[in-house]
């Protein structure tokens, strides 16, 4: 592009997770890479943050992958892939939004619920 604001896709590594690039959410093609030691080490390091929009694991295991996505804090998880199903709710946790988009849960947002109660 020869005007305007953009980045091009850049990779930061000799980081940890102290650092400031690494602890943001950063929107754009930008990633860290992190070291560590194990898969406990690894999910440690992903929920040391304040965000928790969406993860990926890459895996031959598919029953480890599945352990770490229900370990790790985000609102929606990939386990050798990210594709979002546009029928199943969206959205983060934590500083990475509030509430739902899609699928039934995305509807909560707009119903109330009431309970009345009579004295026969």
């Amino acid at each position: 592009m020869d005007r305007g604001y953009f980045v091009a896709p850049t990779v930061f590594g000799g980081v940890d997770n102290a650092s400031v690039i690494a602890r943001e959410e950063i929107f754009g093609p930008v990633l860290t890479v992190l070291a560590y030691d194990d898969v406990d080490d690894a999910v440690a390091l992903a929920n040391d943050s304040e965000y928790g929009l969406g993860g990926t694991v890459w895996t031959t295991d598919d029953e480890r992958g599945l352990d770490v996505a229900r370990r790790v804090e985000t609102g929606s998880f990939g386990v050798n892939t990210f594709n979002l199903d546009w029928g199943s709710p969206f959205g983060g946790v934590k500083s990475s939004g509030i509430g739902r988009e899609l699928g039934p849960e995305g509807l909560a947002s707009y119903q109330v619920t009431k309970s009345i109660f009579l004295t026969a």
